[in-house]
């Protein structure tokens, strides 16, 4: 069973890929991890076509010891959706954009590099790739 962890899978669009990815791929296990802000929502997960091949973790790509813990329970792909995206609240204040968008992302992918993983892509290209 190929191990893919998908992050901000709780949101709209990695939702989507997640329901997807448990439809089409029947060998794998999706490893959701999403910290469940403004844009995260587990009633986005409802109705997953096989609950047994995904598990959720509530959890910040930018929290270093979270994410070595969950590559540390073997990921093979990652498939990163985690993101600040309302440009709007980015004007008032681009703390939390800098931490997820800049800070996570170099985290998912110095832990990715740490342990071995095979393929990692990011949003925009996610849908297209696996699809």
């Amino acid at each position: 069973m190929t191990r893919v962890l998908v992050t901000g899978g709780a949101g709209v669009i990695g939702s989507h890929f997640v329901k997807l990815a448990l439809r089409t791929h029947a060998d794998w296990h999706i490893v959701n991890l999403d910290k469940l802000s403004y844009a995260g929502n587990l009633d986005n997960l409802t109705g997953l076509a096989d609950p047994t091949r995904h598990q959720f973790i509530k959890g910040d790509i930018a929290d270093y010891e979270t994410v070595c813990r969950v590559f540390s329970q073997g990921v093979e792909i990652v498939v990163n959706f985690a993101a600040e995206t309302h440009v709007d609240r980015s004007l008032l204040g681009a703390t939390d954009f800098i931490r997820t968008d800049v800070l996570g992302t170099h985290t998912l992918l110095d832990a990715a590099r740490q342990f071995g993983v095979k393929k990692f892509t990011s949003s925009g290209n996610a849908l297209n790739r696996f699809s």
